[in-house]
C-alpha cells in the first residue's frame, strides 16, 4: 500500500481558491492512479477528479469542471488538487486516494483504490 497525507485545507470566502496536495510515500515506485474524493457533513463520500498514471487523462465530476485541476508531480510523489472560484457548497473533508491502473467508470469508485489519506477539510464561507 501507498501511504498518503493531505494537506492545504483550510477556510476561505467564496469565489476563492485553495490548493490541497496529497503526499505519497511507500509504494511510489509502482504507478498509481491518484484521485480526489469528498464528503460533506451528513452527505456520502463523492468522487471529485482523478488523474492516471501517465497524467495523460484527467476526469471530473460536473460540479467541478473548469473549477478544480488535478495534477500531479512523480518526481515530487505528490498530487495536487487546485480548487478556483470556490462555492460554500465545495464545503467538505477532502480525501486522497491511490490505485493501480483504475481506468473507465472505476475511476469514480471509491472501492477501486486500495489507499486513502486522512482527509483535510475545505471550509468555504458565504
Amino acid at each position: 500500500q501507498v501511504h498518503l497525507v493531505e494537506s492545504g485545507g483550510g477556510l476561505v470566502q467564496a469565489g476563492g481558491s485553495l490548493r490541497l496536495s496529497c503526499a505519497a510515500s511507500g509504494r511510489t515506485f509502482i504507478p498509481n492512479t491518484m484521485s480526489w474524493f469528498r464528503q460533506a457533513p451528513g452527505k456520502e463520500r463523492e468522487f471529485v477528479a482523478a488523474i492516471t498514471e501517465t497524467g495523460a487523462y484527467q476526469d471530473y465530476t460536473d460540479d467541478v469542471k473548469g473549477r478544480f485541476t488535478i495534477s500531479r508531480d512523480d518526481a515530487k510523489n505528490t498530487v495536487y488538487l487546485q480548487m478556483n472560484s470556490l462555492k460554500p457548497e465545495d464545503t467538505a473533508v477532502y480525501y486522497c486516494a491511490a490505485g493501480v491502473w483504475i481506468q473507465g467508470n472505476r475511476l469514480r469508485y471509491g472501492g477501486s483504490y486500495n489507499s486513502w489519506g486522512q482527509g483535510t477539510q475545505v471550509t468555504v464561507s458565504s
